[in-house]
């Protein structure tokens, strides 16, 4: 078995910063990518960013140069470091961990609530 766990998310107001963090944990052979994905109240469920296993990351056109997403390999965990929030952000955010063997694992969610 395979347990992801989140943390991080709350409110803030517009302009403030997050961070959210995902720890993987269990039966885990290897990973390949890890990200979040979030969904908003009445909204299908977006990928917002992506890091590979070998660093590379890839951003919904939204959250560019305001969301950085990171991993700690040694620790089998993913980051997603949020800047100048918007309103628009507000949902609740997924960690995604593809592993090896027995594929896509996903998180419980956190909730993130950007408002004044």
């Amino acid at each position: 078995q395979v347990q992801l766990v989140e943390s991080g998310g709350g409110l803030v107001q517009p302009g403030g910063s997050l961070k959210l963090s995902c720890a993987a944990s269990g039966n885990i052979f290897s990973i390949h990518a890890m990200g979040w994905y979030r969904q908003a109240p009445g909204k299908q469920r977006e990928l917002v960013a992506v890091v590979a296993s070998g660093g590379g990351t890839n951003y919904v056109a939204s959250v560019k140069g305001r969301f950085t997403i990171s991993r700690d390999n040694a620790k089998n965990m993913t980051y997603l470091q949020m800047n100048s929030l918007k309103p628009e952000d507000t949902a609740v955010y997924y960690c995604i961990v593809d592993l090896a063997v027995v594929g896509r694992r996903w998180g419980q969610g956190t909730q993130v609530t950007v408002s004044s």
